[in-house]
């Protein structure tokens, strides 16, 4: 930038954009976090007291999770539809939102293999909604220009 020239503020789109950019990382951390959580269940379910941490076995705190976890890629993913028009997010987080929400209600009654088995495929799910809607906004809001290594 040539000395002197004031840098403008960012539109208040650029600026909803980082918001919503914000959200996708924050569900898709959350949702591969989940992802490893359920993976992992089975086999730290037996140490979790002892170090504290039982109230991550807990179905309610896992219909809670599932919930706001839901709810924020909802949101979020039907926005980013919105400014880049391209539905493989919302492909991916559809299957991977009813596969949680399956693992967290009916299938609690089975074992804890095929509770697992189902939330940790939706997590993934869900997270690779997420990460795909950061890049199509990414995507859709580049400019190419001489600066553009690529083209």
């Amino acid at each position: 930038m040539p000395h002197g020239v004031v840098p403008m503020d960012p539109t208040p789109t650029q600026q909803n954009t980082r918001w919503w950019n914000l959200a996708d990382r924050v569900g898709a951390t959350a949702s591969f976090l989940c992802a490893i959580h359920c993976a992992a269940l089975p086999f730290v379910l037996a140490i979790l007291p002892l170090i504290g941490l039982s109230f991550l076995a807990d179905h309610a705190f896992e219909r809670g999770f599932v919930l706001c976890a839901s709810a924020l890629a909802l949101v979020a993913l039907v926005n980013g539809y919105r400014r880049h028009h391209r539905s493989l997010p919302l492909r991916l987080a559809l299957p991977g939102l009813t596969l949680l929400v399956i693992g967290v209600t009916f299938a609690e009654s089975y074992s804890i293999i095929v509770h697992s088995v189902l939330v940790t495929c939706g997590g993934l799910l869900v997270a690779s909604a997420h990460f795909f809607n950061l890049r199509f906004d990414r995507l859709h809001g580049h400019v190419h220009g001489p600066q553009c290594a690529h083209g």
